[in-house]
């Protein structure tokens, strides 16, 4: 059942990561270092990674809208200034991980871009209509394809989230352990102190004739 629910999991993030297009409008700032708008989004290792960004405007029109894609350990993998119309960013993950799409809009108070936002993620970010071609495969063939490369991305998936759950099982587990043997340690130290100080009063009132 647990692995039903997290195939079930999979299946959703999948198809909504193959319909994850949005629209954005970014209004314009006049601060010298404004804050960005960003998308985030998750890839898993190897996976090609496709983001087509549509603005409305042009350049000269009085705004500055600048985007970045960069992922949470520092790669920056596009950086473009002052632009308008289509942008297309294409890499490949070097390891598991999530990443920005950042989107920065300078100008007059009041001003807007609007943004459309396209993020493609393995099989669903391949040209397939060039594979078809080179490979000269037939439709039901290409489709075929892109569904076995779409379920191989499932496993690869659920076995990242198995290995995921053992590795948190594992630090768990571990905290536990480390918890009760402080315990301990704290237990055995009160018990020595608490007998120290019998035994020192004992003696205390001993010299002092008291007993």
């Amino acid at each position: 059942m647990k692995t039903i629910r997290q195939l079930s999991v999979v299946l959703f993030l999948t198809l909504l990561n193959l319909a994850f297009g949005l629209h954005l409008d970014i209004e314009a700032k006049q601060e010298s270092d404004p804050e960005p708008v960003c998308i985030r989004d998750f890839v898993s290792e190897g996976q090609l990674v496709v983001i087509n960004i549509d603005s409305d405007g042009r350049v000269g029109d009085g705004q500055q809208l600048n985007v970045f894609v960069r992922d949470s350990n520092g790669n920056e993998y596009r950086r473009k200034n002052d632009f308008a119309g289509n942008v297309r960013v294409a890499f490949t993950a070097p390891s598991s991980t999530s990443f920005d799409v950042c989107l920065v809009n300078m100008g007059t108070k009041g001003m807007k871009r609007s943004v459309e936002l396209d993020i493609e993620s393995g099989s669903e970010a391949r040209d397939w209509n060039q594979i078809s071609a080179n490979e000269k495969l037939k439709p039901i063939e290409v489709e075929l394809r892109r569904i076995e490369e779409l379920t191989d991305e499932i496993v690869d998936e659920l076995q990242y989230l198995k290995n995921r759950e053992e590795r948190l099982r594992d630090t768990n587990e571990s905290t536990n352990r480390r918890v009760r043997n402080f315990s301990i340690l704290i237990i055995i130290v009160l018990a020595s102190l608490g007998a120290w100080q019998i035994t020192y009063l004992k003696r205390y009132f001993r010299t002092k004739h008291i007993i």
